[in-house]
């Protein structure tokens, strides 16, 4: 079945609504919702925020644990999310705790999972004022704080941490994604939104549409036992069931992503609007499990389910915009700790 005119006019103003990195409601949950409960901090999901944040010479500020079973270690300052409050918020709080400065967020830098239940947002950020904590103010929230210059000797409570100091500076020096901060938007549910693509060998570009009732971008939950972009795999299951162990479905990055938190249990949800490629298989084998010649197809795999529809994107700078970003993806890394 073909998209109307009107369907493929609603389609291509909410992909461009999300290419300006901007959100959508939601309205709805499309796939997975079944297997899903709403999120609630300190019940079933965890949240931590990070912060990167150099000086004028480029060394990275650090605090001094005082948990016990890091005591002394030098680490980021990180903390979780707390009840009401949304990403930014928790992220200036655990920078004014733990190293004594005002922070003001510049751009997430990654964001980490381990499933819908924990959650990790970096954060590039900047200081804005404060004082630099010293071993005289030290509580149960960290010992002090100190700038590092990356060279010297320090007893780090993980090494985690310098690929996240690597992936901050690389930012810094030269801005590879646009700018993204969570959207003030509230869901219920940790849900990836996909604009999942298929790119033929001639740059035709397709974008899978679902009808319940007006056709629209897929949402699906995450589950708590896979990837949180694992949905993404999930909503190919149901849509094209042959297609799926012929095809890698890759979550390319992260266009925005929409968070609330001022509701206990209501908005403590997180959307993500994600690139997702559908990629066929280059390695085709036959019944007898024999490679057979792989060749290039012209044209999406076909939908078996009525509830989707494939819809080639027309609109000429739309579609330059999309191919770009599925090529070079510049877009917010997300990644799985799985």
């Amino acid at each position: 079945m073909e998209v109307t005119a009107e369907e493929r006019q609603q389609a291509e103003e909410q992909l461009e609504q999300l290419l300006r990195g901007q959100g959508s409601e939601v309205s709805g949950c499309d796939v997975g919702l079944d297997q899903s409960k709403p999120a609630t901090l300190r019940k079933n999901v965890t949240y931590i925020v990070c912060a990167v944040i150099f000086n004028d010479t480029e060394e990275v500020l650090m605090v001094q644990e005082a948990k016990p079973d890091c005591y002394k270690q030098w680490y980021l300052p990180a903390g979780r999310v707390e009840v009401g409050e949304n990403l930014e918020e928790a992220l200036r709080r655990e920078v004014r705790e733990e190293a004594g400065f005002d922070c003001e967020p510049i751009t997430l830098l990654l964001i980490q999972e381990q499933g819908p239940q924990w959650i990790r947002f970096i954060f590039l950020a900047k200081v804005t004022g404060g004082t630099l904590k010293s071993l005289a103010a030290a509580d149960q929230e960290s010992l002090q704080a100190s700038w590092w210059d990356r060279r010297s000797a320090l007893p780090l409570r993980g090494r985690d941490i310098l690929r996240l100091i690597d992936c901050g500076l690389k930012y810094h020096r030269d801005s590879w994604h646009p700018v993204t901060l969570a959207l003030d938007m509230g869901c219920r549910h940790v849900l990836q939104r996909l604009v999942l693509v298929y790119v033929s060998a001639t740059d035709r570009i397709w974008i899978l549409l679902i009808r319940t009732p007006k056709a629209h971008l897929p949402t699906a939950a995450a589950v708590k036992t896979h990837a949180v972009t694992w949905a993404a795999n999930m909503v190919v299951q149901e849509a094209m069931p042959s297609a799926y162990y012929d095809h890698d479905i890759n979550t390319l990055g992260v266009f925005s992503l929409q968070h609330n938190g001022r509701h206990h249990g209501k908005t403590d949800g997180v959307c993500f609007n994600t690139l997702v490629a559908l990629v066929p298989d280059h390695v085709q084998r036959d019944e007898d499990g024999k490679k057979v010649e792989w060749t290039p197809a012209v044209t999406p795999p076909p939908v078996e389910n009525p509830r989707y529809v494939w819809c080639e994107v027309q609109k000429p700078t739309l579609k330059e915009k999309l191919l770009e970003k599925t090529k070079n993806t510049s877009l917010l890394p997300i990644h799985s700790l799985y």
